[in-house]
């Protein structure tokens, strides 16, 4: 019997990618935030996704997400500037269209450009005042998480400015849904140092992640603002969405809500651009500034331990970290990346 070999290109990944190629072609799979729409406008948004360059212009009204590399002379696009008809390459002036083929040639504006005169791109679709992607969609229908209450009426939305964390982007989001770091991460904005007992909970495993209701004494008003209801238990809804995205529904005194979505995404395996879309039914004549100002101060709290956690992937073997009780979203995390099929970096 003649032995089958394996093939002799391997998966694709981009150049320099970060992450093993199986990894890389799940990952791709999914959708990502990768800018804020209110950023477009004067100039087109450079970014990355999976260490793979992207744009993100407008041409005639439509956002697009494509490659960031002029096929002519492979100067970034992003270098270049917005026009109503599409982005402007900065070394020739070449422009690039909604469906990505370029659509002037200033050297030959008489001439039509070659067919392979285009620009890859990918699905962009907006929601929550975000640009999201794909790189390798599944299916024309763009699977994003759901945000509660966004379009709800009273709701205000907010679209908080992005920051970068230099660190794995499940770091991040375990951290995110980690309820036991409360009193010693978060004492300067809303944790309570003498309240670090976690009550038990339970985590239900649901066809795109899981969702855990946790009750605790343990507020969620900035620190100094005396707003608080005595004996009251606070009610914190998680929703997590692999791999990279969950939402936190926090139950405030009466009917009081705050949503706040965790957006993480991965520019590469050690870099992640955290956007945080939130929307509140209350203090919604406050100015948007303060939102901005508070949540960057949390954000700030969450990225230094972030970037110091060793080591900087997640492990998935079970065996490979100690764990405690208050870990049963962390360990659903991790079951969770480890059923998508997700391996060698998680664990390396």
């Amino acid at each position: 019997m003649a032995t089958q070999l394996r093939p002799l290109v391997p998966a694709y990944v981009p150049r320099g990618s970060t992450f093993d190629p199986d990894d890389w072609a799940i990952l791709a799979k999914h959708w990502y935030p990768v800018a804020l729409v209110r950023e477009l406008g004067e100039k087109p948004v450079g970014t990355k996704l999976l260490d793979e360059p992207l744009v993100v212009y407008r041409a005639n009204g439509q956002i697009v997400v494509a490659g960031d590399i002029c096929p002519h002379r492979g100067v970034p696009l992003s270098l270049g500037t917005q026009t109503e008809a599409g982005v402007v390459c900065a070394y020739h002036g070449l422009r690039f269209g909604a469906d990505g083929r370029c659509n002037h040639i200033p050297a030959s504006p008489d001439r039509a450009a070659p067919d392979r005169m285009r620009v890859t791109t990918y699905p962009a679709v907006e929601r929550y005042g975000l640009v999201w992607t794909c790189l390798r969609p599944e299916s024309d229908t763009p699977v994003i998480a759901p945000m509660p209450h966004w379009d709800d009426e009273g709701f205000q939305q907010i679209t908080c400015p992005w920051i970068d964390i230099y660190g794995f982007a499940g770091r991040q989001m375990e951290g995110f849904l980690d309820v036991a770091h409360f009193a010693f991460v978060h004492t300067a904005t809303f944790g309570d140092a003498n309240n670090a007992e976690v009550p038990a909970y339970k985590t239900i495993k649901t066809e795109d992640g899981f969702y855990a209701d946790y009750y605790s004494s343990v507020g969620n008003y900035p620190i100094g603002v005396e707003k608080g209801v005595p004996g009251f238990t606070w009610l914190r809804h998680f929703e997590c969405f692999l791999p990279f995205t969950a939402t936190l529904t926090i139950h405030f005194p009466g009917k009081d809500r705050l949503v706040i979505m965790n957006a993480a995404s991965p520019v590469s395996a050690k870099v992640t651009r955290l956007f945080a879309p939130i929307g509140r039914n209350f203090d919604t004549d406050r100015p948007v500034q303060e939102v901005y100002d508070f949540n960057q101060r949390v954000f700030e709290e969450d990225k230094a331990i972030v970037e110091a956690q060793m080591p900087e992937c997640l492990p998935l073997d079970p065996m490979m970290e100690a764990h405690i009780p208050a870990d049963m979203s962390s360990m659903a995390y991790r079951r969770g990346l480890k059923d998508m099929g997700l391996s060698r970096f998680f664990t390396a």
